[in-house]
Parts: structure tokens; sequence; C-alpha cells
């Protein structure tokens, strides 16, 4: 039987397959629209090839971004895809959704309100938009109570992400930076206190490091800030970058007092798309009190027939991460997440200890704070550890090196962030793969191989995750 002859407006046949359609030898544009429409299925082949040359997010250590959710929650996004947050009037359920999951995290971030009482706070698209919002309610205080003062400034350590860089030159705020040291990787309280004046808005301190995962110490903050404020009559407040580890500390570090259970608290930021467990496009702020966020940075909006109270820097955004984010809260639950968090710990310290025993890297990361390990060379005279890195991609991981902020400069480490679909198994793989790429590191160095082999390190790690279940099932026994 002959195939159909049937042609399309360009020519073509209508039985080709795209491989066998003009459409595959053609130059994908780069600069201009295409004067010419293709077929749906040679559009989607087209770029659906292109993204295969993208590494895998699974493999993506660097990322903190969640890469995995249920299928169930999959169908919840698809399914509300085409919906603007927006309309709030057309959508009030959705608002309701948000609305609910700002009263969760500020009840699990121990917000001074009622069990019925409604909590301060929005959904954004991530922790950067929080911030700006945070640090604009701040500005907005300052400027209110210090009508003839000198420019604002924030207090932060150097370890801070960038968007609290761009957050002080979009909005002309003078950063204060505490420097680092060998060592010591996080803002030292002391020297954040001190470097506070009248004109300080805020000192921002982060619950979970992107260097090495460490929290730093906001209940020693407020205490300095408290005598310090008493001392000058200051009124010095606290914002606590929970952007990692506001999903972690609730759940397996409850008694570590971060939150708005210190005073001088007044705003937290937390991305749920990190450990939130929801994919990229979802954060969330939250304030002490009403009195914390002033009215007039509050906006009412007369937009398709209700008046619509907002304070977010985007108006247009998607509903999907939303609704995704109160999917996570409600099916995993406290019991849920901490099961999780409590995983990516073990698989963390599973991991930090065949590195440890490889005997090439230094460990620098802490046992508690975010799960992560972040490691250094401890000869960096052959190879670099951005070598090692750029080594280690042949397997397929995504490992970021870099150096730290000032005063570390000279320090550079590798890190891997454990997220919630990271499993033993890959801890075991990655183990055994960076193994292999030490020994390839060291042949093409011309330098001898280390003693222990890739088995050696591999039963290493075994008799340790071992030893880690018998202290747990120990431990839960006396529960």
């Amino acid at each position: 039987m002959a195939l159909s002859t049937a042609k399309t407006s360009h020519g073509e046949s209508l039985h080709c397959s795209t491989f066998a359609s003009r459409y595959v030898r053609t130059a994908l544009p780069r600069f201009k629209i295409p004067e010419q429409s293709i077929p749906k299925e040679a559009a989607y082949q087209i770029i659906n090839d292109e993204l295969m040359l993208d590494g895998n997010p699974r493999l993506n250590l660097a990322s903190f971004v969640t890469t995995w959710m249920e299928p169930e929650c999959d169908k919840l996004i698809q399914e509300s895809i085409n919906k603007n947050y927006v309309d709030m009037d057309e959508y009030p359920v959705t608002t309701e959704l948000q609305n609910r999951c700002v009263n969760m995290i500020a009840h699990l971030f121990n917000a001074p309100i009622g069990d019925d009482e409604t909590a301060v706070g929005v959904g954004t698209v991530g922790s950067s938009e929080a911030i700006m919002l945070a640090g604009l309610a701040f500005k907005r205080k300052w400027q209110n109570k210090m009508k003839e003062a000198g420019k604002p400034n924030i207090v932060t350590g150097a370890n801070v992400q960038v968007c609290w860089e761009k957050f002080a030159r979009y909005f002309e705020v003078e950063l204060k930076e505490v420097k680092l040291r060998e060592g010591y990787y996080v803002m030292d309280p002391e020297k954040a206190a001190e470097m506070v004046d009248e004109n300080t808005i805020c000192v921002a301190a982060i619950l979970g490091s992107t260097l090495n995962g460490e929290f730093e110490d906001v209940k020693m903050l407020n205490d300095l800030l408290t005598a310090k404020n008493a001392e000058t009559g200051w009124d010095t407040p606290i914002h606590v970058d929970a952007a990692s580890g506001g999903f972690i500390a609730p759940f397996i570090y409850p008694e570590l007092e971060w939150d708005f259970r210190l005073p001088l608290v007044k705003s937290i930021n937390v991305s749920g798309h990190k450990y939130g467990l929801v994919y990229a496009g979802v954060g969330w702020v939250i304030w002490r009190s009403k009195e914390d966020l002033p009215d007039e940075l509050i906006f009412h909006i007369n937009y398709l027939g209700a008046d619509q109270p907002t304070f977010t820097l985007n108006f247009s955004k998607g509903s999907s991460q939303i609704i995704a984010q109160y999917y996570q809260l409600i099916r995993l639950g406290f019991e849920g997440y901490k099961d999780v968090m409590q995983n990516c710990r073990d698989n963390a310290a599973v991991l930090r200890e065949g590195i440890q025993s490889m005997g090439y890297f230094d460990v620098v990361s802490k046992d508690s704070g975010v799960p992560l390990v972040a490691f250094s060379l401890r000869d960096a005279s052959r190879y670099t550890v951005f070598e090692v890195a750029e080594s280690l991609r042949r397997f397929g991981w995504i490992v970021p090196a870099y150096t730290m902020p000032a005063d570390a400069e000279h320090v550079a480490v590798m890190r891997v962030v454990i997220r919630e679909d990271f499993s033993r198994g890959l801890a075991e793989r990655l183990i055994a793969d960076l193994g292999k790429t030490m020994a390839d590191m060291d042949a093409h160095a011309g330098g001898k191989p280390h003693k222990k082999s890739a088995h050696e390190i591999e039963k290493e790690v075994t008799t340790f995750w071992r030893r880690l279940v018998a202290n747990k099932k120990k431990s839960s026994m006396v529960c």
C-alpha cells in the first residue's frame, strides 16, 4: 500500500516524521522570530533534543531547590498552571490556600498569635522577593522614626546571599558586612553588634549559610542587641533569612531559639522551593505582628471588581506553587517533614564519613544545620577543587566549587547539598565516583594513588551507616 502523498502548505509530506523533514536540517532561530510556522511535533522534538544537553536536575548537587515531587502534586500543578494568582476575586480558593500556608508557617515559627488568629505574611516567588519586602518594611519604619538621619544600613555577614546586595543597591541602603575568617564562615554576633549604629534598620542573621550550611547564632545576637538597645536607646531589630533552614530547624532542632520566640526577631523569610519541598517559584515572608509591616506599604487595588490588598514586587504570577506548598503541608504534616529532614541529615552524615575516609579532604561544614557537606583539599599543590569538580562531571554529577568570601578568599571548597531525593544509594555512588576521580587526578598529576581503595572506602561507609541505624534504634527504644 502506497503512503499518502498529501502535502502541507510548505510542501512537506504528511507521513514524514520530524527527523525526515526539513526542520532538522535548518538552523534554529537565535535572534529573530522565524517567518514561517512549523508543526507542533517538530517544535517539541527540536527543543526537547536541545534540552537533553542540560544537566540532570536530580544530579545537580549545587542546588538547594526541590527537584522531585509526588505525581499527585505534579498533577495539581499541571491542572492549575493557567491560574493567575493575582486574580483573587476569580480564584478565591487559591487565595484562601495561600492564607492557610501563611498561618501554618507563622505558627511553625512561633509567631505570637492565637490559634485562630490570622498571621501577617505573604507568598512570594522566592526568598529574594521576600527579603526585598522585609527590607522595605524595615527601611520605612526607620524613615518614619528618623526624619533627619543619615543613610540607612543593614548589618550582615559576608556570607549572605546576593539578594541582600541587590536590596542594598536597588533601595539605597548601605550594606555593612562582618568579614569571615578561616574556620569561622558565618557572621560573628559580637562583631555584628559592634557595627550597629543609629541608622541600622536591621541586622540580618542567616539560618543556614549557603557556604557550609551552618546556622548563625540568632539567640546570642538577640541578647547582644537587647543589651545595646538598652544602653543606647535604639531599637535595632533582627530579620532572619531562613531561606534554607526555616523548614529544617522546627522539625529536627526544635529547642533551638532562632525565630519569633526571640523578641527582636520582627520578620522571617523562608523558601518554599527549598526544604519546603516545592518546585522553584515560591517563597514566604512572615512578620511578627501588624505593627511590623507599615500600612503605607500595602496597596489596595480595585481590579476585576474587588478590592485587593497587595504587598509584593510582582503582580501576575502562577498559582501552581502556592497550591503545591499547601499540598506538601497537609500531605506530610509535622511527622512527614521531620522524617524527610532526618533522612537528609542521616544521608549527609554518610556522605561526610565517606569523604573524610578518603584522606584527600577536610570537611568544613558542621554536623548540624542544613544537610550539606562542604569540603576542601588537604593538598591543593597538585590540583584544585575546581579541577576535581570538572572531572567529576564525567559521571553526571554537578558539584560546585567556589572560594569563601572576604576575608577567607584563600579557602576553596566543594559542596554537596542533600535534598529529599538524594538517597543513601546515591550517596554511596557519589563516594565511589569521587574516589575514582581522585585516583585519576593523582595519576594525571604524577603522584601515587591514595592508600585506600574505593572498596575500602565503601566498607567504611557501610560500617558507619550500620552504626548510625543501630543508634537510631536505641534512641527510639528509649523514647
